[in-house]
């Protein structure tokens, strides 16, 4: 459980986003986006989508960065 998490708290960080900003782009509860960012639950192959979905209307270089995080940079799991 996690690298979605990781992906998506370090995206967040980075570019400045909030998880309130997130979850209003995405139209869900600000809860949900907690629970992943803080590892709680992981999302579902769907949601990881509507994820890159939602970053994209607030910054679609942010949504580029969690997908390459999330599928392919191993250095994030060994946080």
């Amino acid at each position: 459980m996690g690298r979605v998490g990781k992906a998506l708290k370090q995206v967040l960080k980075s570019y400045g986003i909030s998880q309130n900003k997130l979850a209003i782009a995405m139209e869900i509860a600000p809860a949900n986006v907690s629970r992943w960012v803080n590892e709680v639950r992981d999302p579902t192959g769907d949601v990881i989508f509507e994820i890159k979905s939602g970053l994209e209307k607030l910054d679609p270089e942010a949504a580029e960065q969690f997908v390459k995080l999330y599928m392919y940079n191993s250095s994030i799991d060994s946080e």
